[in-house]
């Protein structure tokens, strides 16, 4: 089956909350069968007394005790209707919906969200995990089901808690907010994170908030689920996308609590990688629609199982289905098709490809002793972003040649490929540098050049040079000294069919995906003025930089 990435209208914006709650509202369309509800309204209180405002559905009947799913959201628990309700009650489930901590109807301060909804001092979903297994209507079994920021209340209420929540389902969410939400390499993922602020009516504290923790510190380890993944014992769905905004956090999550996870969630959860962007989940729970998804996807499915212990093949799915993406305009191109496995990232070849001053892309390494290619960064006129993994604005495998043509942007490319190619897993690229500046910004392109020219983005990546020691230390440059920095593009799945060419970019900006760097030494949001670097990336038998790629022996044979 070939797919078509990105539904929704490049450019288009549509509200987060909208996306989260789509999906389960276009599951209660695909119910042919609508079932009567009690409906309450309660104030739950959490340990220290703030009460957070809950819909509680119930089947009319038959009469309970029933196992419940729980939604936790910062985007109005009115968005969950009765006809997602009904959808939930059929199935013979009751169906908890509450606001977030300090979001519409419920008390306290919402400034930062996400802060109280894990394992710090306020545990806010342990405490209605734990109100909700005590009512006489609930059987004292809970699933949590959430796409995007929903998915991250799931998230964060896995690690210790309480022995009631038996499953959850999680979409497109991310595990570590700091890495993969607010700083990718250390910088501020800007239209996502000012974008999603602003649309969802945070105040202004929200984004000073983060402004005030630019580095990885304790602020933002209490918000990274990875390193709790022993403390989870729940097990759980992850499905993402190739061009989500979250997809490592999806991907780290399966294999952190998949492997590392208490007894019940170790060797029991599932990681779903279709060739999505975020905006896909409007469409991808509804059957109608997403034909050809792997079963294993199903949250219905998966909660009948583990909530009700209905019989199914769940034990018996592969942990892993993922979509190897292909040449999309070729029906017989290799690609374009799922693979399972049995642990993520399946069996690969690591190959290095080189970066070589003439703008070749070759596994051979530079022989020359002072190869290197320069630029000139502007911060004042940064390279615009076209598509990737984003929000707002562009998004998906759009054609990067509107901005390779720019003299700030470095550009190397393989010679067309002799047979296919498959390359499946986590992308790293490992430059060599040299700036004129304290500071400034490394990019990383990976795309997909086609016979006709096009060049079609699959995985990018950043890294502020002030990092390149730690995210959690920074350590300015010195004018002239060659640093090696490694930039994560995460992950990706391809075929780069025959006759297509494979093609590395470098740059140093990325707007407005990613806050431009000043170049001076100082932190943006504090920056008076700017400066415009000279950035030099080493090409030499002793500097030799290079993308390393997870190639797959298949080479896109089923």
């Amino acid at each position: 089956m070939k797919w078509v990435v990105g539904a929704t209208k490049p450019g288009r914006s549509l509200r987060l909350g909208s996306i989260a709650t789509a999906a389960i509202v276009l599951l209660a369309v695909s119910s042919a069968e609508a079932v009567g509800l009690r409906h309450f309204t309660c104030m739950v209180p959490m340990r220290d007394g703030t009460r957070l405002a809950t819909d509680v559905y119930l089947p009319r009947l038959p009469r309970g005790p029933y196992p419940a799913l729980l939604v936790r959201t910062p985007y109005g628990k009115h968005e969950i209707t009765r006809l997602a309700a009904r959808w939930v009650c059929h199935h013979g489930v009751a169906l908890v919906v509450q606001d977030t901590r300090g979001r519409f109807c419920s008390e306290g301060a919402g400034a930062m969200v996400f802060l109280d909804d894990g394992w710090g001092d306020n545990r806010d979903g342990h405490d209605t995990i734990r109100w909700i297994a005590r009512q006489n209507w609930c059987d004292g079994t809970v699933g949590m089901w959430g796409v995007s920021a929903l998915g991250v209340m799931a998230n964060l209420a896995a690690p210790d808690a309480p022995q009631a929540l038996k499953a959850q389902h999680v979409m497109m969410a991310f595990s570590d907010m700091y890495s993969q939400a607010v700083y990718q390499g250390g910088v501020l993922r800007k239209s996502l994170v000012e974008g999603w602020l602003r649309e969802n009516r945070f105040p202004a504290s929200a984004l000073d908030k983060a402004l005030q923790h630019p580095t990885y510190d304790d602020f933002w380890s209490s918000l990274n689920c990875e390193a709790q993944a022993a403390r989870v014992n729940t097990p759980a769905v992850f499905v993402g996308g190739w061009y989500d905004i979250f997809l490592q956090g999806t991907i780290n999550s399966f294999v952190s609590i998949h492997n590392h996870g208490g007894p019940r969630a170790r060797g029991n959860c599932r990681l779903i990688i279709g060739p999505w962007t975020h905006k896909d989940a409007q469409w991808l729970a509804d059957p109608r629609k997403a034909r050809g998804v792997p079963q294993a996807a199903d949250p219905l499915r998966f909660f009948n199982y583990w909530l009700k212990g209905c019989p199914s093949g769940v034990p018996g799915d592969k942990p892993v289905h993922y979509y190897v993406m292909g040449d999309r305009g070729d029906p017989c191109a290799p690609g374009n098709f799922w693979r399972t496995a049995d642990n993520w990232p399946p069996p690969t070849t690591a190959v290095k490809f080189y970066l070589h001053a003439d703008g070749s892309l070759q596994t051979v390494p530079p022989d020359q002793s002072d190869a290197k290619l320069s630029y000139r960064y502007d911060p004042n006129d940064p390279v615009p972003t076209i598509g990737g993994q984003n929000l707002h604005g562009t998004y998906g495998p759009l054609d990067q040649r509107p901005v390779e043509s720019r003299s700030d942007v470095l550009l190397f490319t393989s010679e067309p490929l002799s047979e296919p190619m498959e390359v499946t897993g986590r992308i790293y690229a490992a430059l060599y540098v040299s700036s004129d500046c304290p500071d400034t910004d490394f990019t990383v392109k990976l795309t997909d050049v086609y016979p006709d020219g096009r060049s079609i983005i699959l995985c990018d990546g950043i890294l502020r040079a002030r990092y390149h020691q730690s995210p959690q230390q920074a350590s300015l440059l010195t004018a002239g000294k060659v640093y090696r920095l490694q930039i994560d593009l995460w992950s990706t799945s391809v075929v780069f069919n025959r006759g297509h060419r494979i093609r590395v970019a470098v740059s140093s900006s990325n707007y407005p995906r990613f806050e431009p760097n000043p170049n001076t030494g100082e932190l943006p949001h504090e920056a008076r003025e700017t400066r415009v670097a000279t950035n030099t990336v080493h090409l030499s038998a002793q500097h030799p930089s290079h993308i390393i790629l997870p190639v797959d022996p298949r080479q896109g044979r089923r």
